[in-house]
């Protein structure tokens, strides 16, 4: 057995019965990857790219919040590195003020009247579900303008229903990446 296989069988637990977990080579590739990025500097990687990352789901796969648990410790680990080298190219306040345009950015979208936040899908297809992200992103505008509690893996644990004609997927979830990327500029 080589290392690669044996590794492969311990990092994360299984999904189990009939429930579809990540793809367990690609979730290993990018790890490698990410790992030799991080301690290396052998390719450039970002938080966002890890924020974005998607793995194929199968059965036997690896056990989904396992892998997304340790992705958010990546994520964070990255975030920190972009942030203390931003800071000492740029300057902290340079470093203050983009995040700051960046969180008010977001809290303008975020002020939009309920319903109207984010352009929605055709009566015919789906989108998430209208009533549910107004009622995360209105906790979300009181976190920037007011500092309420909310955690980022809070933030990255947000799911959806879905509905006919609901919000544009693509514009909430850029919207929830951007929050995480406040977040961990603060950190």
């Amino acid at each position: 057995m080589t290392t690669s296989e044996t590794t492969s069988r311990t990092s994360f637990p299984e999904a189990r019965g009939r429930e579809k977990g990540y793809d367990k080579q690609p979730v290993d590739e990018f790890l490698a990857r990410a790992r030799a990025s991080f301690e290396q500097g052998a390719e450039s990687l970002t938080a966002a790219d890890i924020r974005q990352v998607a793995f194929p789901l199968v059965k036997h796969g690896y056990a989904i919040a396992s892998v997304d648990a340790a992705l958010g410790r990546i994520e964070d680990a990255f975030a920190a590195r972009e942030r203390s080298s931003a800071m000492a190219a740029a300057g902290a306040s340079a470093w203050v003020g983009h995040t700051r345009e960046l969180a008010q950015e977001v809290l303008d979208r975020l002020s939009r009247p309920t319903g109207r936040r984010f352009d929605r899908v055709s009566r015919l297809r789906y989108g998430y579900r209208v009533a549910e992200v107004d009622l995360v992103t209105d906790k979300l505008a009181r976190f920037l303008e007011t500092g309420d509690a909310v955690t980022v893996e809070q933030v990255r644990a947000v799911a959806f229903r879905m509905q006919r004609g609901g919000y544009r997927e693509t514009q909430v979830d850029a919207v929830l990446d951007a929050v995480v990327e406040v977040m961990l500029a603060v950190k």
